[in-house]
């Protein structure tokens, strides 16, 4: 199977799915933050593992509590998905921290920063020509 076939892109979809409704309700540790999501998934063509990246609403703490939380329960989100979806292997889950909303939102903080003050010069260079 190739990387992007058609089944894979299949498969991504649905345990992406999966592990979102078990992270969502299914797991009870308290360092797992409640606005947790899965941002995508790769499953390996052969089955054997997966990478599941995930976003965290919070600060540092939050973060590195929530993926501690989830390294922990693995067992369990592992189990959960082979009961949920039927397939010849059940993939061995490697979370990652998704960065890349903090660093849109990061970025677009630094437009609008770099924006006002344009707008700022550009107010002071007319009012000194008036004047």
């Amino acid at each position: 199977m190739r990387k992007n076939s058609v089944k894979n892109t299949r498969i991504n979809g649905e345990v992406q799915r999966v592990l979102a409704e078990i992270i969502r309700g299914g797991i009870k540790d308290p360092r797992i933050a409640p606005m947790t999501s899965v941002v995508a998934v790769e499953v390996a063509p052969d089955l054997k593992t997966c990478k599941a990246w995930i976003s965290v609403l919070g600060d540092e703490k939050a973060q590195a509590d929530t993926l501690a939380g989830l390294k922990s329960a693995e067992g369990y989100i592992r189990n959960q998905l082979a009961r949920t979806i039927n397939l010849r292997n059940t993939p061995q889950i490697s979370f990652i921290m998704d960065q890349s909303i903090a660093y849109g939102v990061n970025m677009s903080k630094l437009i609008d920063e770099v924006v006002h003050s344009e707008s700022v010069e550009d107010e002071m260079v007319e009012s000194d020509e008036n004047n």
